[in-house]
């Protein structure tokens, strides 16, 4: 919203916007999208793979941003990043491409790392190819991984249970049902005291360790961008997918003191941002 105000565009003069919440859930995500396609809206806007993949399925005729997409080539939102084709562009967060990065972090910061476990909502095929990169990935490094497939919220609690302390430590996948389900996450890993790896900032808030990805915020701004663009006359298909250039590390030291870690004075330096 700051970003389109600085670009001219003021709601409820310029501009009118209708925000919707699909929280989490696949179906909801769905009715929001016809009913989108009903009221004929220019142009429409998602936070995530989910909500693209909804409005692809109502409508190849109006425009599609996506803010937030974990792997738009591998999951089919465009066929390139160069040329996405079709009514349909936006912002990739690399989700995969930084899988080897998130588990170096975590393994400074727990060295002794031999069992890892890997949650993620399977119905969501930016999170299938996540976890198979961190699977192939973590294997590379010698680690042992105990994947935790969830596709409702009703999942969580018995992964947990089935986890029974075989793990050492906690990848979640990021997606708009665990986002919903976030501080539950991080209340059974301290509970099972597990050091949690996670993408977005908003995670390390509600409990999780420690968090490397795309700087959200900065995505938004230029989802803004797009949306000018498109709003001035451009196609989507005109509009290459832009990568991230903002990466953020956050490190939560409450958490990390409640589970006895002691991280690198190293390590806290190279943190964008340390919350205690």
């Amino acid at each position: 919203m700051q970003r389109l105000r600085e670009l001219g565009w003021i709601e409820h003069r310029s501009i009118a916007i209708e925000y919707r919440w699909a929280e989490g859930r696949t179906e909801r995500g769905a009715e929001i999208a016809a009913e989108f396609v009903r009221r004929k809206v220019d142009v429409i806007v998602t936070s995530s793979t989910a909500g693209a993949v909804a409005a692809m399925q109502a409508t190849s005729v109006i425009p599609i941003v996506f803010a937030a997409a974990g792997d738009p080539v591998g999951t089919g939102l465009v066929g390139s990043l160069a040329r996405p084709g079709g009514n349909v562009t936006g912002l990739s967060i690399q989700q995969t491409d930084v899988a080897a990065k998130k588990l170096e972090l975590l393994r400074e910061v727990v060295p002794s790392l031999g069992r890892l476990a890997i949650l993620g909502n399977v119905v969501a095929p930016s999170v299938v190819l996540d976890m198979r990169e961190v699977q192939a990935t973590a294997r590379t490094l010698g680690l042992e991984v105990i994947t935790l497939e969830i596709r409702r919220g009703e999942d969580i609690v018995p992964a947990f249970e089935a986890l029974n302390q075989r793990a050492e430590a906690l990848y979640v996948v990021i997606d708009p049902l665990v986002n919903i389900h976030r501080i539950r996450i991080n209340t059974l890993a301290l509970g099972a005291r597990l050091p949690t790896m996670s993408s977005v900032r908003a995670y390390v808030e509600a409990g999780a360790l420690m968090s490397y990805g795309a700087n959200f915020p900065d995505l938004w701004r230029r989802a803004a961008d797009l949306v000018d663009k498109i709003l001035h006359g451009t196609k989507p298909s005109d509009i290459p997918v832009e990568q991230p250039t903002k990466f953020d590390l956050i490190i939560n030291l409450t958490t990390a003191k409640a589970l006895g870690l002691t991280i690198p004075e190293s390590f806290l330096l190279r943190a964008d941002e340390v919350i205690e």
